[in-house]
């Protein structure tokens, strides 16, 4: 209930946010081209090592999301690495429409929302494995990673089929970027109008 209801405002949210780029443009876009080329390039790589921490954290939660507590792998970093990573691609995104308004925009809602999710989340975790969650809470941070704790199996089993679907969710950063030129390329043929010009 509670990852429907997250899912579905992350989706308005997102749907949102592209009619707002539709309709605006970066005004470093005409003067100031080396700006828009590096917030570009800073959102091309968030978005990748987000889609890859997603694919990574997928690999360990995918179909064990409520018969075990996973500790191991990207779980062993922080409590919410999969939270943590997609904070990172939905910056990249932000950062790739070439504007400084649209990351700070997704920063605030971000900030404002997610540490709610976080909390439901970790108080059904609690229910539903009680003292190991406890333990884990105490030894784990919540959302910032800390490398030096990774600790990974020689082995894990994967579940393929509950894999194959978190691996197209992993992606949807990557979809962005191509949402974006398109966006991009439809304003430069007068397709879309501009509304808003924004920074």
């Amino acid at each position: 209930m509670i990852e429907r209801l997250r899912i579905h405002i992350s989706q308005i949210f997102a749907v949102l946010l592209v009619i707002f780029i539709a309709l605006s443009k970066s005004l470093f876009e005409d003067t100031e081209p080396l700006i828009t080329a590096v917030l570009f390039l800073l959102g091309a790589i968030l978005v990748g090592i987000a889609s890859l921490g997603r694919l990574w954290c997928s690999v360990y939660i995918a179909g064990y999301k409520t018969d075990h507590l996973v500790t191991q792998g990207p779980y062993s970093m922080c409590r919410n690495p999969l939270y943590f990573f997609s904070f990172l691609g939905a910056l990249g995104v932000g950062f790739a429409s070439e504007s400084l308004l649209i990351p700070l925009l997704i920063f605030i809602g971000f900030v404002l929302y997610y540490p709610f999710v976080i909390k439901s989340e970790e108080a059904e975790l609690r229910k539903l494995h009680k003292d190991e969650f406890e333990m884990y809470l105490r030894k784990v941070p919540k959302f910032f990673p800390k490398i030096s704790y990774l600790t990974e199996p020689e082995e894990y089993i994967v579940k393929p089929r509950v894999f194959r679907n978190h691996m197209f969710s992993a992606l949807w950063f990557v979809w962005f970027l191509g949402l974006l030129e398109i966006i991009e390329e439809f304003h430069k043929l007068n397709i879309l109008p501009t509304i808003f010009n924004i920074y």
